[in-house]
């Protein structure tokens, strides 16, 4: 089949690779001028299966309350008359119940583990075709925390990761700086951590690029720098999508993956999508040969950050905003990186001034993304992913090969 495919972030380049290896013709369109220039830019760089307890728990709510109003919080609510998102929350806050949450972290395990084993087979298949190179480190995630009580809830979460496949085993605070030396320095604060040795770590863009040349070298066709006006359906089928050229696209099949955008350009075929944007920041510090910097990723519990090496930079990157399509760096949001960098890292020597970011995650209410087909025969969705795109993406793009093809996909997942 021809298929064309909406996006070219981490989740549209997989997918297109797969696609493209089903024996597919592939064709990206993307209004930006090259693949990974949005929301897989400069994001946290972590494969995290450790990471899926979902926003939406039984501890949030409380927490927000607490945060609202909060420049430096680590979710932060704009209160505003925004009624898609507060159509949004009331979903989300339906998501915080315990048996919600508990099956909800079962179905993102269960994709994000898929999706790690598909990751390492892809890389074993480029191995002899030049490879993917993105400062890839394979020394597992550690998560840490300083304070008693939330150190406490993590056991339990951990239990229930365990439960479902996903090793991540409690550990004291000594054994947290054995695991990583750098956090020496901070021994005073850390109470605890726990740790996924299988959990992996290394720059998004550099490997969502890598595989879009791959993607080329095997046919797949780029049209990018056009941005995606609207998608045509008549007799109970997509019969082409308009670019913002005029020019209309026709293909078999088409595959929804724009992240944040979706929503907007499914409204007008009548479909409601609830994935609403939560603004990420990071910032990206060169560091001296005198640096002590981690090399194990880390995720500070408290300030809802993570931490990845990428070879001489570290990427210090979290924290949600939900305040609409913005991409404004506030400020007060890029310090809290930079100051809670330095408590944990006193011994961090940077070279020049970091480089701050900002992305817009496509988050649903649950954190489950939505994969599978949608009112039409011949039209696919694959967004949603949150803060887990690239752990999520290469599982995702597989199974969506699978159902494209009237497979069935090797994971217990509710595809639409």
């Amino acid at each position: 089949m021809k298929i064309i495919v909406l996006g070219a972030g981490v989740v549209g380049i997989t997918t297109a690779w797969y696609l493209s290896r089903s024996g597919h013709e592939v064709t990206v369109i993307d209004r930006q001028s090259g693949p990974a220039l949005e929301t897989s830019f400069a994001n946290g760089g972590q494969i995290s299966v450790s990471h899926a307890e979902p926003w939406a728990n039984p501890h949030t709510p409380l927490k927000a309350l607490r945060w609202l109003g909060k420049e430096d919080a680590p979710l932060l609510f704009r209160l505003r008359a925004d009624p898609r998102l507060l159509a949004w929350t009331l979903r989300f806050l339906r998501e915080c119940s315990p048996s919600r949450t508990r099956e909800n972290i079962r179905r993102i395990v269960e994709l994000a583990l898929y999706s790690r084993q598909c990751l390492k087979a892809l890389r074993n298949d480029l191995a002899a075709r030049g490879g993917l190179q993105y400062d890839q480190l394979e020394r597992g995630i550690l998560h840490v925390y300083t304070d008693p009580l939330e150190f406490e809830k993590a056991v339990g979460a951990s239990a229930i990761l365990r439960e479902f496949g996903c090793d991540r085993r409690p550990v004291s605070a000594n054994a947290c700086i054995e695991i990583e030396p750098a956090l020496a320095s901070a021994s005073h604060m850390l109470v605890g951590g726990d740790y996924t040795v299988d959990d992996e770590s290394g720059d998004a863009h550099k490997f969502t690029r890598q595989l879009a040349e791959h993607c080329r070298r095997v046919g797949v066709v780029f049209d990018l720098g056009q941005s995606i006006s609207r998608i045509d359906a008549e007799g109970g089928r997509v019969r082409s999508v308009v670019t913002s050229d005029g020019r209309r696209h026709v293909a078999d099949a088409y595959v929804v993956a724009l992240g944040s955008h979706s929503p907007a350009l499914l409204r007008p075929l009548g479909i409601s999508l609830p994935v609403y944007p939560a603004k990420g920041y990071s910032a990206t510090i060169t560091l001296s040969k005198a640096s002590v910097a981690p090399t194990v990723s880390l995720t500070d519990d408290a300030y809802k950050l993570v931490f990845s090496r990428l070879g001489n930079r570290l990427r210090v990157a979290g924290t949600a905003e939900f305040s609409g399509f913005n991409h404004d760096l506030n400020a007060i949001r890029c310090d809290a990186l930079i100051r809670r960098t330095r408590e944990l890292f006193p011994d961090l020597n940077e070279c020049g001034k970091p480089e701050f970011w900002c992305g817009l995650r496509p988050v649903t209410p649950s954190s489950v993304p939505f994969i599978g087909r949608l009112r039409y025969p011949n039209l696919w969705i694959n967004t949603g992913h949150g803060t887990l795109g690239w752990t999520m993406a290469c599982g995702s793009a597989a199974a969506l090969g699978d159902l494209i093809a009237k497979r069935t996909p090797q994971i217990d997942f509710p595809f639409l």
